[in-house]
């Protein structure tokens, strides 16, 4: 009998330190990637003003601009930097909405995906200050203009600047920006809907392993029996998986940021992907620190536990 209790209690404490790190994974997993108020906080610490100045700048680059507008590239340029710094808390406001809309139908809350956002406070500000740059511009020749020849110009720059700072269309900038699932292609499609069934499944073996967690812990107490032998091999278990759990996270956070250095990124994300490595491993070392004091507590009872009080 001592050698089936002593088997079945090493097997449930295998289970039992098996369900606790794999808790631990699905746990930095719901706070994290699967979780939308995560994802929020990581754009907002992001550089806005330098993100989107880049991807515009790639694709300004990359057309083909006509000889007579290249002289007063840098005017438009300019009134885009501008409107970016202008309008970076509301483009986060914007991402935000998209992210939350996202996750809801990634995760069955919605049942189509769906965004539509008004381009008219780009419209406007790109606007303004275009014609703040070009009235302030140095150029020579613009300098010489009479007023109703400036309004005339400035308004065929807005016509060329519409083109080239909403990169992609071949006209004006919308109204409205929309997006849906006619918009993505069917192979896009497919994989979003393989992405809802992990995350799901992901969600399943979250509250599986809390289950499976507690009827293991309830195993181990009723063949042991008593309070000294139940605490302590709980107790070691917590501290073994809550040591592996906040080591494992410091190694990883560690060897990422060393990667990190060998990468060539732009400056803006430098600072930023080491922190959002910090941030996603933070759960998972939180944990560990939550398993280690356990772990700790539950050994201290079971030396100062009195024999006379353990038997059942």
């Amino acid at each position: 009998m001592k050698f089936l209790k002593g088997l079945a209690l090493a097997i449930l404490g295998f289970l039992f330190s098996l369900s606790l790190c794999a808790f631990g994974f699905a746990l930095m997993l719901n706070q994290t990637i699967l979780n939308p108020d995560f994802a929020v906080s990581q754009v907002d610490r992001l550089d806005i003003p330098s993100l989107a100045g880049e991807f515009i700048s790639k694709q300004i680059s990359s057309e083909q601009i006509p000889q007579e507008i290249e002289p007063i590239m840098p005017i438009i340029a300019e009134a885009i930097d501008n409107t970016i710094a202008d309008l970076e808390p509301w483009i986060k406001e914007q991402v935000s909405t998209g992210i939350y809309s996202f996750y809801d139908y990634l995760e069955g809350r919605s049942e189509s995906l769906s965004l539509v956002i008004s381009l008219e406070p780009v419209k406007e500000s790109f606007r303004e200050n275009l014609r703040e740059a070009f009235f302030q511009s140095p150029l020579p020749e613009l300098q010489e203009l009479s007023p109703d020849e400036k309004e005339r110009v400035l308004a065929e720059i807005y016509a060329y600047a519409e083109i080239y700072a909403y990169a992609g269309l071949d006209g004006q900038v919308p109204a409205t920006f929309e997006f849906d699932e006619a918009s993505l292609e069917p192979e896009v499609m497919a994989q979003l809907e393989q992405a809802k069934q992990i995350v799901g499944y992901i969600h399943l073996t979250y509250n599986t392993l809390i289950g499976l967690i507690l009827l293991l812990i309830l195993g181990i107490v009723l063949l042991n029996r008593e309070v000294r032998g139940s605490t302590r091999q709980i107790g070691i278990t917590l501290l073994i998986c809550g040591i592996i759990g906040y080591v494992g996270a410091l190694v990883a956070k560690n060897v990422a940021g060393t990667q990190l250095t060998q990468l060539d990124m732009p400056v803006y994300l430098q600072t930023w992907m080491p922190q959002l490595i910090a941030d996603t491993l933070a759960p998972l070392e939180m944990y560990g620190i939550g398993l280690l004091a356990a772990g700790v507590v539950l050994l201290v009872v079971s030396f100062v536990y009195k024999r006379r009080q353990t038997e059942f």
